[in-house]
């Protein structure tokens, strides 16, 4: 009697991860569309993104997830000492200066960005001083400087309480030996101290601010060009986060 042939042993087909593939990618969705990224802070961001790293890869490495961990009880980090609030707070207050200032950001008299410091609005300083002077040019900037002391005079109570750090920084060409001011330091100072003026003079509590120069020291862009030193030219205005208070 013939003996049956045994069926030879297949490897078990893929169609299964075309499946799991769709379920992971509706899952993606769903939380992307949950998530609002004119709230989010950076180190959210990154920690979303670092947890989706290894999804439908078949690896599991663990301790992979957006949850703080026990360091974060233990304030081991500055990031993770602020609650979800303070995300929010600088959130509103990034996107309530973006529509506050929105003529001025597409005409790049403003810039408004983010760091670990907290809202960062800068005026360029071509558009506020003239060349080599700390003179405010208060008819081309005084409806700006008007918009600003409401900003942070506002009854906003992600406004109220906050202080503010005012850091002047120039491009890295010298000043003229001829002229009033020693180096970019003094300049870079003046200028500062003259924005101050301003806006205490428009009502804000002078005892909310603290002012520095950098002079080139803290450039955005390159010095080697003339586009990139028109950038470094700037007055910076932190709005402080909690944490740096």
């Amino acid at each position: 009697m013939a003996k049956k042939k045994k069926k030879s042993a297949t490897a078990p087909k893929g169609d299964w991860i075309v499946t799991y593939s769709d379920m992971v990618t509706l899952l993606l969705c769903f939380f992307v569309a949950l998530f609002q990224t004119d709230e989010a802070i950076p180190d959210q961001v990154q920690a979303m993104i670092s947890s989706l790293n290894n999804i439908g890869m078949g690896v599991a490495t663990g301790g992979s997830t957006v949850t703080a961990g026990k360091s974060a009880n233990l304030g081991n980090t500055v990031s993770s000492l602020p609650s979800m609030d303070r995300g929010k707070s600088t959130g509103n207050s990034a996107e309530r200066a973006m529509a506050l200032f929105s003529p001025e950001v597409k005409s790049n008299k403003v810039r408004i960005t983010h760091d670990e410091r907290g809202i960062i609005i800068s005026l360029a300083s071509d558009a506020f001083f003239d060349s080599a002077s700390a003179r405010v040019n208060i008819e081309e900037t005084r409806d700006i400087l008007i918009r600003l002391a409401g900003m942070f005079n506002s009854a906003d109570p992600n406004m109220v309480g906050r202080n503010f750090r005012i850091e002047g920084h120039t491009d890295s060409i010298p000043v003229s030996s001829n002229g009033p001011w020693e180096s970019n330091w003094e300049l870079s100072t003046a200028r500062s101290i003259a924005i101050l003026h301003y806006l205490t003079d428009l009502g804000v509590d002078e005892k909310r601010f603290q002012v520095s120069g950098f002079a080139s020291t803290n450039p955005v862009a390159t010095n080697d060009t003339p586009e990139g030193r028109a950038q470094n030219r700037r007055v910076d205005i932190v709005i402080l986060d909690e944490a740096h208070l």
